[in-house]
């Protein structure tokens, strides 16, 4: 009788061996599962946002949406001034010089390593793609380009996407975006940042 105790007891330690186990894994799986998403979007959104730069750079304005982002980054060039002398000078107005030459966009797009056909993917989710709003806004009586592009956590995070998640990190909101930009003035910051 002695021994089936002590057989059961050996048998309810593992038990809570191995529940307390699973009650410190789980939140150190999600915290290491949620850095490693949130890292890899994070450097999709900011190869996304240095596309929306070159883009200015030759329109004027972002683009609202990535096929006309990419067809302007593989089709058009930037436009790039040369100053000879100095235009500042009132004495040397007449020595003053400009020379505009045109450099492929296509070529700054690679030699910064950007993949205009994976730019719109969003990592963890193979049919998701990040969201855009592109606009000009009245912004200090100034009307500027503004942008936004963004994804909802939920999208990319797979299972660790359900609210119950919240309770290993009261921060934690799987509908809030990860972003950059702003609707409503003229930031290119991230949220992250």
């Amino acid at each position: 009788m002695k021994t089936i105790i002590n057989l059961i007891l050996v048998l309810v330690t593992v038990f809570l061996l191995w529940v307390l186990y699973r009650s410190i894994e789980e939140p150190i799986k999600f915290q290491k599962e949620r850095n490693r998403r949130e890292l890899a979007v994070i450097s999709k959104l900011q190869q996304i946002r240095t596309a929306q730069e070159l883009y200015r750079g030759i329109t004027g304005t972002f683009a609202p949406n990535f096929d006309t982002l990419r067809y302007v980054l593989e089709h058009e060039k930037f436009k790039i001034v040369q100053v000879f002398g100095d235009p500042d000078d009132p004495n040397n107005a007449d020595a003053v010089r400009y020379d505009t030459i045109f450099k492929s966009a296509i070529d700054s797009v690679r030699a910064l390593g950007i993949d205009l056909a994976a730019l719109p993917k969003v990592p963890f989710n193979d049919t998701a793609q990040f969201e855009i709003f592109a606009d000009t806004i009245t912004y200090q009586n100034t009307l500027v380009p503004v942008v936004e592009v963004g994804i909802p956590r939920y999208v990319f995070m797979g299972k660790y996407g359900n609210p119950s998640y919240t309770r290993y990190d009261k921060n934690y909101d799987p509908n809030s975006y990860l972003k950059f930009g702003d609707r409503n003035a003229p930031n290119l910051s991230g949220n992250w940042e």
